[in-house]
């Protein structure tokens, strides 16, 4: 989903990676000192924390990892001994680097430290020409610090307009996609199973993202690393899901804070209903099968959405549905007891779809029946129907499933009990119901409808279009019709002398009793 820059100030860009030890060695300030690395030429990535400058042979006990110890050595001078445990205390304590100003004490660099160094891994930099340290720890420090209020300060920001979101009742994916903006990476909202539930992010990395997804849930699940940053979604001690920062480019201790105030933002949306009488898990199934129905997004584009929603995709047949006045929830219920894999949405008011994904060497056709008898029975409603396109085994022709599906739901929402129509209705079974409705939007349809119903419409009396619509639905059965509306059949036959006078037609002929079903068909059509 994109959105505006129009509504709200751009935010700033992601805060670049700490400052590292290559980093700092390049600094104006130390490159007067000609640093050379001696050792641990592999590990000049490390971020500094902070910059210690200690003569102290047992340095190591005072830090607490990161920090980058400046050194002249005078106290380990003439003592190899003293110089491997000063290296080693310094691996231990898990500093970034040590350095060591030539001089006095070193006018070389030590072959003791610089092996020790090597073995461990822990960048050993001497300085070949005398360097004030107080001069490169008010640099570094001096950055550090202000990184560290930037961090807070982007922190603070977000938060502030993820609550203001939240209080507009701005829905789950408009606080996402301010997420995306200040983290400038994809942001991806997961259950516990791994099942993405939303997405925000440039459309493209989003994209790269869920194509490799199967991976990234397994990351996601382990751990974090290279940029990847991982929020949990819960309360009172139940998480229900995650936030994903993928391929966070800024410093860890950020993409964290960010992700944190996601969180807890994600979390209150939650509680407080989020916007939305759906659920994540609803809106996640709306959004993918409301983009494949509407094709401004090629399908091939849309599978690694579906994937990673859950749908099993490959060599599936695909079974497009459709179900009139369907409650999402009883469907969700429906497709776990028999055991099927599917996707569900409410696509418009009173029309639910769903998405059938079956294994190849099922029988797509009995499962679908079995499907809408088992409807009916757990609902209680013997009318209720299932709107269905034929099978497909090709994703691309998923989009024209739904839309055939959603034709025909549409051509028999509003007379499933008085057709008495199957549990599973198909284009064939529609026939001039279904052409009508396509014709619908048509000016002459339009014009025809109104002309023939003139009289009924002028009148507005709806208790005679009802009978009018049972009496040609049914055959013009006048037992059928009486019985549906609970009157007499001298009742009945008084109603459709007053609609033959009001139309001025003689419904026991054929042709006029056609004309005026084509012409109540598209004003149904219509109005629907």
């Amino acid at each position: 989903m994109t959105t505006t820059s129009e509504s709200r100030p751009a935010a700033p860009p992601p805060l670049e990676p700490a400052l590292s030890v290559r980093q700092v060695l390049t600094l104006e300030r130390v490159q007067a000192g000609e640093p050379e690395v001696v050792a641990g030429a592999g590990q000049l990535d490390r971020p500094v924390r902070w910059v210690h400058v200690a003569e102290a042979a047992d340095v190591g006990v005072m830090l607490s990892g990161g920090e980058m110890v400046l050194t002249t050595g005078v106290l380990l001078a003439g003592d190899e001994a003293k110089q491997a445990e000063y290296i080693q205390s310094l691996y231990r304590a898990e500093a970034a680097a040590v350095v060591l100003g030539l001089g006095r004490a070193f006018p070389a660099p030590p072959e003791v430290m610089r092996r020790a160094a090597e073995r461990c891994g822990l960048p050993l930099v001497v300085l070949h020409r005398p360097f004030p340290f107080a001069e490169l720890t008010e640099e570094v420090q001096s950055r550090l610090v202000r990184r560290k209020f930037a961090a807070v300060s982007l922190s603070e920001t977000v938060r502030t307009a993820l609550t203001g979101l939240i209080t507009a009742g701005a829905p789950l994916q408009r606080l996402l996609d301010e997420v995306a903006q200040h983290s400038g990476c994809p942001v991806v909202v997961t259950n516990l199973a791994h099942r993405v539930l939303a997405t925000a992010g440039e459309r493209s990395a989003v994209d790269d993202v869920l194509r490799d997804w199967e991976r990234i849930a397994r990351q996601a699940g382990g751990g974090e690393g290279d940029g990847w940053i991982r929020a949990e979604l819960g309360g009172r001690g139940e998480h229900w899901g995650r936030l994903l920062l993928c391929g966070y480019r800024g410093e860890t201790a950020t993409g964290r804070l960010l992700a944190d105030r996601a969180a807890e933002a994600l979390v209150l949306h939650r509680m407080l209903g989020g916007g939305s009488a759906h659920t994540w898990e609803e809106q996640s199934a709306q959004g993918l099968l409301t983009d494949l129905v509407s094709g401004v997004v090629p399908a091939r584009q849309l599978l690694p959405r579906a994937r990673a929603a859950g749908l099993p995709v490959n060599r599936r047949t695909f079974v497009p549905l459709v179900v009139p006045g369907g409650d999402p929830g009883q469907l969700e219920r429906t497709l776990r007891v028999l055991g099927l894999s599917g996707l569900v949405a409410e696509l418009a008011e009173e029309a639910t779809a769903v998405l059938l994904s079956l294994a190849r060497d099922q029988q797509a056709e009995a499962l679908t029946a079995h499907f809408a008898a088992r409807l009916r029975t757990q609902t209680g409603a013997p009318h209720t129907v299932v709107a269905a396109a034929d099978p497909r085994t090709d994703w691309d022709d998923v989009p024209a499933g739904l839309r055939e599906a959603r034709h025909v739901a549409d051509a028999v929402a509003d007379s499933s009990a008085v057709l008495d129509l199957p549990p599973v209705v198909r284009l064939r079974d529609v026939h001039l119901r279904g052409l009508i409705r396509l014709l619908r939007d048509d000016p002459h349809v339009q014009s025809f409808a109104e002309r023939e119903l003139d009289g009924l419409l002028c009148e507005a009396d709806p208790e005679l279009f009802n009978v009018l619509r049972t009496y040609l639905a049914t055959g013009r059965n006048k037992s059928r019709t009486a019985q549906l509306h609970h009157v007499s059949r001298p009742a009945l036959y008084r109603r459709l002398e007053a609609i033959q006078a009001r139309l001025g037609v003689d419904l026991d002929d054929f042709e006029q009793a056609a004309s005026v079903h084509i012409a109540l068909l598209a004003h149904d059509a219509q109005q629907g």
